[in-house]
């Protein structure tokens, strides 16, 4: 009968707490199984002696007695607070995003696995692209390979817009060369310089953050590949595009830009404007 209670017994523990009765199968319901289930699954995942002492508590009165809901929580919300671990609740609830890898973990410097053009438009392979623009733009970024959220394969995205360029200097943007693109996704990129001429600039990485360093990059640079649509691709780059693609599929063969940094200009994001260290080489074209 609805407003009556209920008491029900945690086996682990041997305590007993009320619960508002409710028909079974009610959202209510489910969320004080929940409740139980979740303790005792949480105490099977500590160790024997963390679980012991577990067991043997025992809750004070005045919370014995507490009421374990809110009286203005929906049903349904509590099923999704007490249920998150069991699979009840929101089903529609978003998914959580892959954090970026930091370095020093081993799937930034391996070797990363060719992604089969077959299975480009599966699920799967959708999913990890989509979740790299996610990533990407929310840093935000410029680029993203797909081993700095821990996927070892041969994927990248790159996006540079007007609103990122408009907050570096003028002659900063003109002697970088950087133009604004739109978004670019490349599957199994093979990379070939067109020219010799290199320049040298900072760079950062999402993997390494808050530091710099200045690296030499060709200007100019021709990338073949596939689109997220399984299609053949070849993009010629130059300038900054070009140097944004270096970056990530150095990537994808396990280099991060301190590989082939000039040592001496390493530095924090705040001591960015000092200037470089005598015989160090100037920054722009070689």
């Amino acid at each position: 009968m609805l407003g009556r209670k209920k008491r029900v017994t945690i086996p682990e523990t041997g305590q007993q707490t009320y619960f508002k009765k409710c028909p079974i199968g009610t959202p209510r319901d489910q969320a004080a199984t929940a409740m139980a289930t979740l303790f005792r699954f949480s105490v099977r995942l500590l160790p024997v002696s963390a679980a012991v002492t577990c067991r043997s508590f025992r809750f004070p009165h005045s919370m014995l007695n507490r009421k374990l809901y809110n009286s203005s929580s929906s049903p349904s919300s509590l099923t999704t607070k007490a249920g998150w671990l069991l699979g009840l609740g929101d089903k529609k609830k978003k998914s959580i995003l892959p954090e970026i890898v930091a370095a020093g973990d081993p799937v930034l410097h391996e070797k990363a696995r060719e992604v089969d053009p077959e299975e480009i438009g599966s699920e799967r392979i959708q999913k990890i692209i989509d979740d790299m623009i996610k990533v990407m733009r929310l840093a935000p970024g410029v680029g993203l390979a797909a081993p700095q959220i821990g996927v070892p394969l041969r994927i990248i995205v790159l996006e540079d817009t007007k609103e990122y360029i408009s907050y570096a200097p003028k002659e900063e943007i003109l002697a970088q060369e950087r133009r604004s693109f739109d978004l670019m996704v490349m599957v199994n990129p093979e990379l070939k310089e067109r020219s010799n001429k290199k320049a040298l600039f900072f760079e950062g990485c999402l993997s390494v953050d808050g530091f710099r360093a200045a690296v030499e990059r060709y200007l100019q640079v021709v990338v073949t590949g596939y689109d997220r649509q399984g299609k053949r691709i070849e993009v010629n780059a130059s300038g900054w595009q070009a140097r944004i693609l270096q970056h990530e599929c150095d990537h994808l063969d396990g280099i991060l830009y301190v590989d082939k940094m000039v040592p001496r200009t390493f530095r924090t994001v705040d001591n960015l404007d000092l200037p470089l260290a005598e015989g160090c080489p100037k920054l722009g074209p070689q």
